[in-house]
């Protein structure tokens, strides 16, 4: 059973750099600004109470937590640590940059329970990274996720397809680099422009243009999949909508308060477009947990294949893991899977 995360959001704290994407006040909806001891326990006592038999987890999010001042770093994980050792807590997560990292910091940190942190890489290109204004090269992602991974701790790795610079093929290059240097899950934020930011201000001197819905979606399902194809879980894609995040504070890019699901829907779209053939009526059958996508959000699925001439009914099936359709149509059934049996082309982007 997964922990259930108590989240803090620092946004922009202890963040050495103002990147062109960035303002992760919207992102978070939050101020950043920093909790007390006390407010830390109130809160962590506040999800206790609704997470039942559920293990819980800290988690600092936004800012760039490792290049706190030592002393506000060592403040805000000394709560936790009573609480930690009696089960109250099971763990701590951190964000931060892959600049903000070394070897003795990550053996402190483990030392304080924490035992996943996420890496803002966003690119493993030095010429996109340099363009967005990170501050940081890809080698130093490679060399903070080998510092994490010595410790026996956990790394996730964001990545950003759509920055400035950035192209379809750079984006799957930059995926291939974060799976082969060990990082054990994703997070997939395709950029957006947000009101106010240095990105902003490129968009409407017509300097960048941004990754549309289409083109996003059509890159972060390659993505999604390369990733489904090595087992390593991608756990969120598209920035969270919130307050902060709306139709007036994200000016363009590809950006849907639902686009994992959007992404995953066109995976199963195309896997039955390929094996049923316009003219054909087909039952699709599907883990009960994907139903919904491979119907389509609203039905777009459904209404897609029927324009193409498919009459298609979709029915749960829990014998069938989450990445495979058996497909069943007057002369055969045969079961598939969107790790397999989809091959893409990066000029489909």
């Amino acid at each position: 059973m997964n922990p259930v995360t108590v989240p803090f959001f620092i946004s922009h704290q202890g963040c050495p750099h103002t990147c062109v994407f960035c303002d992760q006040r919207i992102i978070s909806g939050s101020n950043g600004a920093l909790l007390t001891a006390e407010q830390i326990i109130e809160r962590i006592g506040l999800w206790r109470a609704t997470s039942g038999d559920r293990s819980l987890e800290v988690a600092f999010f936004g800012g760039t937590f490792t290049a706190l001042p030592e002393e506000i770093q060592a403040c805000l994980l000394a709560p936790l640590q009573p609480l930690l050792e009696v089960g109250t807590v099971g763990s701590v997560r951190i964000s931060t940059r892959p600049d903000c990292i070394d070897a003795d910091h990550v053996s402190w940190l483990s030392k304080k329970g924490v035992r996943t942190i996420e890496l803002g890489v966003q690119s493993m290109d030095d010429t996109v990274l340099a363009e967005s204004g990170r501050g940081h090269t890809a080698a130093d992602t490679l060399n903070a996720i080998r510092c994490i991974k010595s410790e026996g701790l956990t790394v996730g790795a964001q990545l950003m397809p759509g920055l400035p610079g950035d192209t379809p093929t750079s984006s799957l290059a930059s995926l291939e680099k974060v799976l082969s240097a060990g990082a054990d899950f994703l997070r997939i934020y395709p950029t957006v422009v947000l009101q106010g930011t240095e990105l902003a201000r490129r968009y409407a001197a017509g300097t960048f243009v941004p990754l549309s819905l289409d083109r996003g979606v059509s890159l972060c399902k390659m993505l999604l999949q390369r990733a489904m194809q090595v087992c390593v879980p991608v756990i969120r894609i598209g920035l969270q909508a919130d307050h902060g995040l709306n139709t007036e504070s994200v000016l363009a890019g590809c950006w849907h308060p639902a686009l994992g699901q959007l992404v995953r829907s066109q995976l199963y779209y195309d896997l039955v477009k390929r094996f049923v053939s316009p003219g054909q009526s087909a039952t699709v059958c599907c883990h009960p947990a994907r139903q919904s996508d491979v119907i389509g959000m609203k039905r777009s699925n459904l209404r897609s294949h029927a324009e193409r001439g498919v009459q298609m009914q979709v029915v749960p099936d829990v014998a069938l893991n989450r990445d495979e359709i058996t497909i069943q149509t007057e002369n055969s059934t045969v079961t598939y899977s969107i790790v397999s049996d989809l091959h893409y082309s990066i000029h489909e982007v």
